[in-house]
């Protein structure tokens, strides 16, 4: 998984805060997700993941366009997210596990670069069936973020990732996050992508560990991916998982850019990992 687990969350968030379970719904092996849109890809054993399967991930420039999450008055940043190309210019995208009713949040982008600012989650957009039964499939949130300043995130970033589909097997994408904790600069890996037997979006890179849920798979300007869905992105550091990005997703960001009554982030159980 990709996040702490609830007790080292539980540090993180201000006394009196309202605490919910963040950890992602593990599935087992072989198990069935709702809301399926037809068969999955099938997995592949391409030479070139293979070839990539030890790739590692390094420390790079902060991104403007990708940030740390926090959640309470803390320091401590448990996901990463990014700013998205919209026509409100105040959406980032980040997984529906990093996020908690009741819990002030924040988000940085460029986060270690210094001056990038504070924005606050505002309203936050989930899919329909992360509501109804937290399938992994729908493990990404859409949210809407302000500053005090009145600057629009999109503009502070000098622009947004564009929304895009979900990867066939054989892409080559780039993953940049933040690993958990207070301070620190963002590590990124590039990698091949796969599909799990189980219908999600895989990429094996080493070393993305508790911190990097919700960070985005990129490839050119386009965002096709995020850390979360399945095991919330995988229980194993070396390899990460998304949840299938298609037409719901692409209608979740056309719901956020209209405005409106957003959703409460339902309690996650904790993860098994």
């Amino acid at each position: 998984m990709r996040v702490p687990r609830l007790t080292k969350l539980t540090a993180a968030v201000a006394p009196g805060a309202v605490v919910v379970a963040m950890a992602a719904a593990c599935v087992g092996p072989g198990a069935v997700t709702g809301g399926s849109a037809g068969p999955a890809p099938q997995a592949t054993t391409s030479p070139e993941a293979g070839a990539l399967s030890r790739a590692g991930g390094e420390t790079v420039t902060p991104d403007p366009r990708v940030g740390a999450v926090f959640l309470g008055d803390t320091a401590t940043h448990t996901c990463s997210g990014s700013v998205l190309a919209s026509t409100a210019g105040d959406l980032i995208l980040t997984a529906a596990h990093c996020l908690a009713d009741g819990v002030d949040t924040t988000f940085v982008p460029g986060f270690g670069a210094g001056g990038g600012g504070t924005w606050h989650v505002g309203t936050v957009y989930l899919d329909r069936r992360w509501l109804a039964e937290r399938d992994p499939q729908a493990d990404y949130a859409i949210a809407q973020v302000s500053a005090d300043s009145g600057v629009d995130v999109l503009a502070a970033a000098g622009g947004g990732l564009t929304l895009g589909s979900a990867p066939p097997a054989g892409s080559e994408v780039t993953v940049t996050g933040y690993p958990m904790g207070e301070g620190g600069s963002p590590s990124a890996c590039r990698g091949v992508t796969d599909w799990s037997p189980q219908g999600f979006p895989s990429l094996a890179c080493a070393g993305l560990t508790d911190g990097f849920s919700g960070a985005p798979w990129v490839t050119g300007s386009k965002v096709t991916g995020l850390v979360g869905g399945l095991d919330g992105g995988g229980c194993d550091d070396d390899v990460s998982y998304s949840p299938r990005f298609d037409a719901r997703i692409a209608g979740l960001l056309a719901r956020a850019e209209a405005g409106g009554r957003g959703d409460a982030a339902p309690a996650t159980p904790g993860s098994d990992c």
